[in-house]
């Protein structure tokens, strides 16, 4: 009888890097400056809201690490509460993730029209090249759980590797973006506090997705040990890149751009390589959202 193929440690922080690190980086960094009113608030709630995430992804590591078993959600529902209850969690899930994978691939579908037409597509063309995509990486699935994870592990290196283009952009100063002539107001009391608020809401929403690994279970290595760490270091990981990225976006960009400007990650990849440099973006953007 063969032997059950498993996730390793390093499979289980690729698919959570791969669950939370979404299109959100790529887009909500503008709405979070937006609500920001100074510098300072801007970097403190992406730093809060990474800290919230962590909490949030070591009590589902317990979780998954008390009850390693596929299925998390239904499972452990069921058997906390009713099984009635785990059905009707299960089908919330259920239309939950397939709006958010439709909606994911639409939005890819947009960015890969950019090279592969001279003029927008009509509406039925860029579902089209959604459908594709979703019914390509559903026969991947369909191969096994190795063939899927390695297929993660490659489309989550291009990922990271945009995100480290960005970051290499603080390196070079000619690229940065001109110091405001007066400094950020203060801001105090009540304001400061809603700002805030405000801010981390967006924040929150990137760092999603942590939670869908207790689904994972049986299909870890060492469960008890694995589930709790993978989750750990790929919580860590996500953080460092997020701030990072940020801290790329407040330099090339500027502060008061990034709060009125769309595709923020184009703009900085044009400034470090031309034009082509946004073309070449739009390609490796759509192959990270393949990764979703």
């Amino acid at each position: 009888m063969a032997k059950k193929q498993l996730l390793s440690l390093f499979d289980l922080t690729m698919i959570v890097i791969g669950l939370v690190i979404g299109l959100g980086i790529f887009r909500t960094a503008k709405d979070t400056a937006v609500a920001s009113a100074t510098p300072s608030i801007f970097f403190l709630t992406w730093l809060a809201g990474g800290l919230v995430a962590l909490c949030g992804a070591l009590t589902y590591a317990e979780i998954g690490s008390r009850y390693p078993i596929t299925g998390g959600y239904y499972k452990i529902f069921a058997t906390c509460y009713h099984p009635s209850i785990a059905f009707a969690i299960n089908c919330i899930i259920l239309i939950s993730n397939a709006a958010s994978l439709a909606g994911v691939a639409l939005i890819g579908s947009e960015y890969i029209s950019l090279v592969l037409f001279d003029s927008p597509p009509s509406d039925l063309v860029r579902a089209g090249i959604g459908i594709f995509a979703v019914a390509l990486f559903y026969g991947v699935n369909l191969m096994g759980l190795r063939m899927s994870s390695t297929t993660q592990n490659i489309l989550m290196a291009v990922k990271i590797s945009m995100l480290l283009l960005i970051v290499s952009a603080v390196f070079f100063p000619a690229h940065h973006a001109a110091a405001p002539a007066v400094g950020p107001a203060t801001v105090s009391g009540w304001d400061w506090i809603r700002s805030f608020g405000v801010a981390l809401v967006a924040v929150s929403f990137t760092y999603g997705g942590y939670q869908q690994t207790i689904n994972f279970g049986e299909e870890v290595e060492n469960p008890t040990r694995n589930i709790p760490k993978g989750i750990f270091r790929g919580i860590l990981v996500i953080i460092v890149l997020y701030l990072a990225v940020n801290y790329s976006y407040y330099k090339v960009v500027g502060f008061d751009q990034l709060k009125t400007s769309d595709g923020i990650a184009s703009i900085v990849a044009e400034r470090l390589m031309g034009p082509a440099g946004k073309y070449i973006f739009s390609v490796l953007l759509y192959i990270a959202v393949l990764a979703y």
